[in-house]
């Protein structure tokens, strides 16, 4: 059973029909990365799987799970919305980090205001949300050390490069255990020189019990990193299939137009 499957995903802003009916499947452990222009739909695309937009026709499920299904549409309560979006872990393009907080604040958030609640529910022991916490902390500082920022837990967002904030942000991302953690162009806002370190830290979580979406402009990684590979033109998935055959054999000729801009992206 897929891990994600995502039929007849359509979304229009007024006029502007920005998704034209996107259909894929996701496995467990598989990396996706979605290449294309700008205005392609890619960022809107997982805006809707990350519930920051709502498309207007289509179905998704994770893990056979139907977490959205347009043609049974309600209105979801604000805490539905957040249960069903710990599904997905979203690493923005710009941070998004508390500045008013360290970095160990800012992993720690989410999980502690989810824990509390829990626990309130619960009517846990003052001794049992110590120890909640106590955990909440280590794992916390666990995925530091696994982006490499243990030695920056007490820092805050205006101390740290563009990399640094952007592998926070991945900590953070991770703290809830998403079934799928996506990226929407990780690298868009750095420097070419720290670019880098933030790729490095993304191929490194590749596993077999991660499973990942991309979004990315850097057609070197996403070769080098990816499972499946999407590329959307106008709204549509133009070619979908291997590294190998999307980057070295692609059928269409939207995507060897796209591709063929430049050949950088070889290794």
């Amino acid at each position: 059973m897929p891990i994600l499957e995502v039929k007849d995903f359509r979304k229009s802003f007024g006029s502007v029909n920005v998704l034209k009916g996107i259909d894929f499947t996701l496995e467990k452990g598989e990396v996706l990365v979605i290449i294309g222009s700008s205005g392609s739909g890619k960022t809107t695309l997982l805006r809707c799987l990350n519930f920051l937009e709502t498309p207007d026709t289509g179905v998704m499920k994770v893990g056979g799970e139907t977490l959205f299904d347009a043609a049974e549409l309600k209105k979801m309560s604000d805490r539905e919305i957040r249960m069903r979006r710990l599904h997905f872990g979203l690493v923005f393009q710009s941070f998004n980090l508390f500045p008013q907080y360290t970095v160990l604040k800012n992993i720690t958030l989410a999980s502690e205001l989810l824990e509390d609640e829990r626990l309130k529910a619960e009517k846990a022991s003052h001794e049992e949300k110590a120890a909640a916490h106590e955990k909440i902390q280590e794992n916390a500082m666990h995925l530091l050390a696994t982006v490499g920022l243990t030695d920056k837990a007490d820092s805050y967002p205006c101390q740290l490069s563009g990399g640094q904030c952007q592998r926070v942000a991945i900590a953070r991302a991770l703290a809830l255990s998403p079934d799928i953690l996506c990226f929407d162009e990780p690298t868009s806002a750095l420097d070419p020189e720290l670019t880098g370190e933030v790729l490095r830290v993304i191929r490194g979580l590749k596993s077999s019990d991660r499973t990942m979406i991309v979004v990315t402009h850097e057609m070197a990684f996403a070769k080098g990193v990816a499972d499946k590979v999407i590329y959307m033109a106008d709204g549509v998935i133009e070619e979908m299939g291997t590294p190998e055959e999307v980057f070295d054999h692609p059928q269409s000729e939207k995507t060897r137009a796209f591709l063929g801009a430049g050949k950088e992206f070889q290794m």
